[in-house]
């Protein structure tokens, strides 16, 4: 038997006026002739954001959803060169302790998925430097959060660069010029266009790194039969204080087969439940569909209909 849990990405559908990506623009912060007061505004949205998140926790709570993504634009233009002096942490620090005070209360697996222009495997050295800046912006947040960073950030290979191998190779070196710190938050997950999950699973075996496994991708860039494999990617979490981690979404259509759908198609995502089943104790499903929380429910209230399958919660099922 094996217990699968499911979370969804950043945001519900049910909770009205409750973003955590607001934002403002380089373009409205330069407009602002006083620098000082521009900052105290976006510090005042970060901090709405962080409150947004709150509710989004108890959110979960209420409907026990045991893991969430948290948005990676908490903090609007924290990076941004004009604002290369500004530390953005401290003034957030209250409205994180909070979310540290709710989580230990109420224990939730949460991480991040940083954006497509973190690149661990570039060539440029600002590309790369960019990199590190963001990723310690997030080591700071969960530390601020009172979150272990040790696998909470799941990152792509990067780009290919028009030579797959090399840019792998190109990956490897960057690695170790890449803090310890944040090393150990990174998981890798394979893309839907270069780098397959066995190109993914080649990295994580010689880094040291957990594999998430993103199902619709690997339909989408298929190098060989995920069967094949899984027990190396089983493997990959041996290390690792939490759960096997994977992403679950459904092609939008035929022609925009790459684009995540609305909901989850019950029928494809059992048929691979039903090839894992007691080959891991319990697997964290990310579902990475545009209805959010809504598509989570919904898989829910069709999973539990089919054969094998019992309700645990209401976001936890059992298989087998």
């Amino acid at each position: 038997m094996t217990i699968i849990r499911f979370g969804y990405v950043a945001m519900s559908m049910n909770l009205q006026h409750a973003s955590p990506s607001q934002t403002m623009t380089h373009k409205q912060f330069s407009g602002l002739k006083d620098e000082e007061a521009a900052i105290r505004k976006l510090e005042r949205i970060a901090v709405s954001n962080i409150e947004n998140c709150l509710r989004l926790l108890k959110h979960n709570v209420l409907h026990d959803i045991h893991f969430f993504r948290f948005s990676s634009k908490l903090i609007p233009l924290a990076n941004h060169p004009d604002l290369a002096g500004w530390d953005f942490l401290t003034p957030l620090l209250p409205a994180l302790g909070e979310i540290r005070s709710y989580l230990r209360e109420h224990p939730m697996r949460v991480d991040f998925h940083p954006d497509h222009f973190v690149l661990l495997n570039s060539t440029d050295p600002q590309v790369m430097k960019n990199s590190l800046k963001t990723l310690r912006m997030h080591e700071g947040i969960l530390d601020a959060m009172g979150i272990d960073p040790l696998h909470r950030c799941v990152l792509h290979v990067g780009g290919a660069h028009g030579d797959k191998e090399k840019a792998m190779e190109q990956f490897i070196h960057n690695w170790g010029l890449t803090p310890e710190g944040i090393q150990r938050m990174i998981m890798l997950e394979n893309d839907d266009t270069v780098f397959s999950a066995f190109d993914a699973l080649y990295l994580c075996e010689k880094l040291g790194v957990p594999l998430v496994f993103d199902l619709h991708h690997h339909m989408a860039n298929e190098e060989r039969d995920w069967t094949l494999d899984w027990t190396r990617v089983v493997a990959t979490w041996k290390d690792s204080p939490l759960p096997l981690k994977m992403h679950i979404s459904s092609p939008r259509s035929a022609d925009d087969f790459k684009a995540h759908a609305d909901y989850i198609d019950p029928h494809d995502f059992l048929g691979f439940l039903r090839q894992v089943e007691g080959s891991v104790d319990r697997i964290d499903c990310m579902i990475e569909a545009k209805q959010k929380d809504n598509a989570l429910f919904k898989l829910m209230e069709e999973l539990v209909q089919e054969e094998g399958v019992r309700r645990v919660d209401g976001s936890t099922i059992e298989i087998g």
